[in-house]
């Protein structure tokens, strides 16, 4: 059974013409349930993560920071996200979705955070719209817990995970593979484990190409007990930031094949969301209502 984890407080207001398309989490929990993709028991709305938590990657200063609105106003931009209570419930209850989307792949084969695979976030700060690095806090829940020992995350956003690549850097458990548009953001790129760089205007064919080249390796290489798939709908060639020309059905191609390889040798696969900004926002939002589609022909 496919569990989902998603919150109206996944969605809080923000300033009229602030380009972070807000609304899609709550499109895509409507997506999910007007086609009953998952019982309704299946969509779980996740409390807000204790501070512990968050604790195991980000430092003490930066929570408190977050917490209490006490960052710089350049810490803040930075980010992208202007403060408010409801900003800090956010950041603290996507971490807490993600967490709980890795216990139930762990014990369902499959699972997905309808948010979160902000893997912007560094420890000691965040950026490009990236608060807490969900993905990171879970995979080290896990670590710690005894319950995992080797994690590899696989982010397919249009953009370099290089908060996630600065927060393992010195672990060698945890095996980071990112496929993202070279001239993107981020402009100074964190070296991963492994990192293909894709040209502007990459196609599904090189892109499918690309991922069936690497994917096993990495698998073989990381024997991960369980992958953090980071899926993303920016590469579509819709969006407005991404730079990359895939299509819907190259992107469905791209999900089935990253769940199919994990799963026919037995590794559970977590999913997050990522980034999407397309032009239409029901074309992001159709990205990822694919992906919960895939997700759910393996549960």
């Amino acid at each position: 059974m496919l569990h989902l984890w998603s919150s109206a407080r996944y969605t809080i207001d923000l300033p009229d013409g602030h380009r972070f398309p807000m609304s899609k989490y709550e499109l895509l929990r409507m997506g999910v349930l007007r086609e009953a993709l998952v019982p309704l028991e299946c969509l779980h709305d996740p409390p807000r993560a204790t501070r512990d938590e968050v604790l195991r990657i980000h430092t003490p200063e930066y929570v408190s920071h977050i917490e209490q609105g006490t960052l710089s106003p350049a810490d803040q931009r930075r980010i992208g996200l202007p403060w408010s209570p409801s900003f800090v419930e956010r950041a603290f209850r996507v971490v807490q979705g993600t967490i709980e989307a890795s216990d139930s792949a762990l014990a369902h084969g499959v699972a997905m955070n309808l948010a979160g695979g902000t893997h912007h976030a560094f420890p000691d700060r965040g950026e490009g719209f990236c608060t807490f690095n969900d993905a990171a806090i879970a995979v080290r829940r896990l670590q710690d817990s005894g319950r995992v020992r080797r994690v590899a995350i696989v982010d397919l956003d249009v953009h370099q995970g290089n908060g996630t690549h600065a927060c393992f850097a010195d672990d060698p458990n945890v095996y980071t593979f990112s496929m993202h548009g070279a001239k993107n953001f981020p402009f100074h790129k964190v070296p991963g484990t492994r990192d293909v760089e894709l040209e502007d205007g990459t196609t599904d064919d090189t892109y499918l190409g690309l991922l069936r080249e690497h994917l096993p390796d990495v698998l073989r290489a990381s024997r991960p007990d369980l992958v953090m798939y980071l899926s993303g709908a920016d590469p579509h060639e819709g969006d407005r930031l991404g730079r990359l020309k895939l299509t819907f059905d190259g992107l469905m191609a791209r999900d089935h094949y990253v769940v199919e390889t994990c799963r026919e040798v037995g590794i559970p696969v977590c999913t997050t969301m990522s980034g999407g900004y397309g032009r239409d926002i029901h074309d992001t939002v159709a990205v990822h209502l694919n992906t919960v589609r895939v997700l759910k022909a393996f549960a």
